[in-house]
């Protein structure tokens, strides 16, 4: 990695563009969960999505906080800063599937979640696969700082996003969505609780 000098509003304008993105998936999540308190007869709980939905908010909250890590990177190309990009637009992906702008057609979460369950799972299995090259980018030493463990959580994660893909099991959902959470809590607690 060159470690010439960048310029520090490079690395500002980069976070100010990830910021806009997924401030907009926190809106999205944030708006979502207050429907339940706006209409609660209206809308019921459904344990599966409700326990992807607070994956996904911690996921955006750490994914913000470990991006601190691109202010390492000293020469940003134009493809380097549309892959930043579209990586925190999977996030605001993801946010609009767990709470899409009408649900009319839907007698509530259940079905819609488990009628979009491949849409998600599939942009699940996404960012996990997306983030070793995000971390990648960030140097090899980086990548190694975070120990094996790493591409073993990212790629199981990924290939347990798969097979959801495909088996339509609720227990399975919800034992995934159950043992992720907690691992992710645990993940972020353990290895990133300070930033550097």
């Amino acid at each position: 990695m060159d470690t010439q000098p960048v310029h520090p509003d490079v690395f500002i304008h980069v976070r100010i563009i990830v910021g806009m993105v997924l401030g907009l998936s926190l809106t999205r999540l944030v708006t979502g969960l207050t429907r339940f308190v706006q209409h609660p007869a209206r809308e019921r709980i459904y344990p599966i999505h409700m326990g992807w939905v607070l994956f996904m908010f911690l996921a955006i909250i750490h994914f913000w906080w470990y991006e601190f890590g691109l202010s390492a990177i000293r020469h940003w190309t134009f493809e380097l800063y549309l892959f930043v990009i579209l990586y925190a637009v999977l996030f605001a992906t993801i946010a609009s599937l767990l709470f899409p702008d009408r649900m009319e057609e839907y007698s509530g979460y259940e079905e819609y979640f488990q009628s979009r369950r491949r849409w998600f799972y599939g942009f699940l299995a996404l960012i996990f696969l997306v983030d070793m090259a995000d971390t990648a980018f960030k140097g090899a030493e980086h990548f190694r700082s975070l120990g094996i463990e790493y591409p073993i959580r990212q790629t199981l994660f990924a290939i347990c996003s798969i097979v959801a893909i495909f088996v339509a099991s609720k227990t399975y959902q919800m034992v995934f969505v159950t043992v992720g959470l907690i691992y992710q809590i645990s993940w972020i607690l353990r290895l990133f609780n300070i930033m550097s």
